[in-house]
């Protein structure tokens, strides 16, 4: 309980700071929010510990999936939906790609019960309820929108390919030295005069 209270919190605290940074540009509109969430003790109950929120009235839409794919069209598709695909970006760059926000879901702009997914060693000493894994599928199946362009935010398709392309220009432009045959004509290896330098 004390742990989900601490991811929700942790995501509403980063969904204040992408706000900020988006409600100054024009023509964004209205941002999504993550909820807050209360912890309660109650000592005389058997359940000691609760959470407490608003209760959110309307049609509840989940904009995420847990695991970070980007399946839902109702994601896709409505602007609360672009604009959390937005948020979660903003949020991978924000942090080098070490935490993102996911399972988001509410009615409209009202996001609750979300989970964070961090690397390994976590992020700033904070360690997030969700498989890396969904990092990575993140990474691989975002598609920016035009939310994302308007925040600037770079694409991760061009990154990716650019890393592929690298990867495949080195191995066409190495070849294995065990397999080059060197052939150098009888005079390159006559011995040549030293000159010096003056460096």
């Amino acid at each position: 309980v004390i742990q989900e209270c601490y991811v929700q919190n942790t995501a509403r605290e980063y969904a204040k700071i992408y706000a900020a940074e988006a409600e100054l540009l024009e023509g964004f509109g209205e941002v999504p929010e993550v909820i807050p969430i209360f912890l309660v003790h109650r000592p005389a109950s058997n359940i000691p510990y609760a959470t407490v929120e608003e209760e959110l009235v309307g049609e509840f839409v989940k904009y995420s999936v847990r695991d970070g794919k980007e399946v839902n069209f109702l994601r896709r598709d409505s602007e609360a939906g672009q604009k959390c695909c937005t948020f979660q970006h903003w949020v991978y760059e924000k942090t080098s790609g070490s935490l993102l926000v996911t399972d988001l879901q509410g009615v409209g702009m009202k996001l609750t019960d979300v989970g964070i997914a961090t690397l390994a060693k976590g992020y700033k000493g904070f360690k997030g309820n969700c498989s890396i894994s969904f990092i990575e599928q993140f990474r691989a199946l975002h598609q920016c929108n035009r939310y994302c362009e308007m925040l600037g935010l770079k694409s991760l398709r061009s990154t990716q390919q650019k890393q592929r392309k690298t990867t495949s220009l080195k191995s066409k432009t190495l070849p294995n030295p065990s397999a080059v045959k060197k052939t150098v004509p009888k005079k390159a290896r006559e011995p040549r005069d030293f000159i010096p330098s003056e460096h």
